[in-house]
């Protein structure tokens, strides 16, 4: 059986290795397998970020939806989380993201929710692979029976209505904000507009090729220096697909997930909204926040790496606010999945609320030296028996203390080994040891 599905969805370098043929069938089987015969006029909904190959990836998915009898509503370009919502608000039957979300323009992916405006689950996943060998065995309905598409870019207004409604008035704010050319390149500054906040924008014209590249999330240096230079009170930068968030201070410092995740547990324990007064993140959060989540009565419960496992242990417990290091946070009494778009109205509701700077928070946590290097592989499998690669970890682990780690882990969506390295020892000395063990790794695994 084919293996389709990573950690988020299908993904793959477009026309290469996500080709058109498989979002054809792909989509064929998604019209298939989801659709409820009970249902009248059932639909599948299709949005995508701004990628030159999204209008590709899409044909081929109408083509593949209308040909087993199913139609097809086109949302236009939108974030992750929008068309999350927009799947569920407007009753359909399921919902196709066309995005890789932070990764090179290369790439493109297919993030599928069902009805309930949750990713798919493993089972359902396991069915759609199962059936793609079989696609051609499907049934073919001829005639009025064949499913047409139609666009149905204006729903979108849904998704901002739903976001400003959320959110206080923002009025004497001013947010500088880096949209990467990406999904929200036009929503996300109309909506803090509306809501009454200056806004000055950054990287607001795709142009097909430029989604992420030296921008966004992934590189918010030039937001950095507009804050300081404009004198905003927050940056705020989102990735291809807005699923994320990273903040900059007023001083011109990014802000990583675990203090923007500590900020909102602090928010809604204050009232009383945090459930359990439980945050769930996952092993690549420091250890920093677990000792500031207990000073402050907080409980920090942690899963593997991806964003699909908080959100599965927050529905487990009743958990309301969950996420990761990277800026995925979810607030499941509002979303479900982690919203960027979202967390920025959130947090700018803290800051004008409280009236604090957000450089104030950033000394809430006091870090455990964190490092996490990259390095790119050819084969993912066997690195836990290298010999070379075993007795360098057991040496770094004797120099970084007792409360040090060593995170290994092959990414989901990229030909890449992660290393995380944390200790009670210097930046420089965890960098050594990091750039030691991707070596190894990168040598071993090529």
């Amino acid at each position: 059986m084919e293996k389709l599905f990573g950690t988020d969805g299908v993904r793959g370098v477009a026309n290469q290795e996500l080709t058109p043929e498989m979002a054809y069938r792909i989509g064929r089987i998604c019209a298939y397998l989801l659709n409820h015969k009970e249902q009248e006029n059932p639909f599948i909904v299709i949005g995508k970020d701004t990628r030159q190959s999204g209008d590709m990836l899409q044909g081929a998915l109408i083509a593949g939806i209308c040909s087993s009898g199913v139609n097809v509503r086109c949302l236009g370009v939108l974030s992750t989380p929008g068309l999350a919502y927009l799947t569920k608000e407007l009753g359909a039957m399921a919902g196709i993201m066309i995005s890789a979300s932070h990764n090179p323009i290369e790439d493109n992916g297919l993030k599928i929710f069902s009805p309930t405006g949750y990713k798919l689950c493993d089972n359902i996943e396991g069915e759609l692979e199962k059936l793609y060998a079989e696609e051609d065995l499907l049934p073919r309905p001829q005639g009025g029976d064949i499913g047409c598409a139609m666009d149905d870019s204006y729903a979108i207004n849904i998704y901002m209505n739903f976001l400003k409604q959320s959110a206080p008035d923002l009025t004497g704010m001013h947010i500088a904000m880096d949209c990467g050319h990406g999904a929200v390149y036009q929503i996300a500054p109309e909506t803090f507009r509306d809501l009454g906040a200056k806004v000055t924008i950054l990287n607001t014209e795709p142009n097909g090729v430029n989604i992420n590249v030296k921008c966004g999330s992934t590189d918010p240096s030039f937001l950095q220096e507009t804050v300081k230079e404009t004198d905003a009170h927050v940056g705020l930068a989102f990735d291809g697909d807005a699923d994320r968030l990273v903040a900059v201070d007023e001083k011109g410092e990014v802000v990583d997930g675990d203090v923007l995740m500590f900020m909102f547990a602090l928010h809604l324990k204050k009232k009383s909204t945090l459930n359990h007064n439980t945050l769930v993140t996952t092993v690549m959060s420091n250890g920093g926040l677990d000792i500031a989540a207990q000073n402050k009565g907080m409980q920090i419960i942690r899963t593997k790496v991806g964003d699909r496992h908080v959100l599965e242990k927050m529905l487990e417990g009743g958990y309301s606010l969950g996420g990761e290091q990277s800026g995925h946070i979810i607030f499941s009494n509002y979303a479900t999945t982690g919203d960027g778009l979202l967390s920025a109205l959130k947090l700018a509701e803290i800051l004008k609320e409280e009236g604090r700077p957000l450089s104030d928070y950033d000394k809430l946590i006091k870090r455990l030296p964190q490092v996490t290097l990259n390095c790119r592989v050819n084969r993912k499998k066997g690195w836990e028996e290298l010999p070379a690669f075993k007795e360098a970890m057991q040496e770094v682990y004797e120099k970084i203390g007792p409360n040090g780690r060593i995170l290994v882990r092959p990414s989901g969506t990229e030909p890449l080994m992660r290393v995380m390295v944390e200790g009670e020892v210097d930046k420089e000395t965890l960098h050594k040891m990091a750039s030691e063990l991707t070596n190894i790794l990168s040598r071993e695994l090529s």
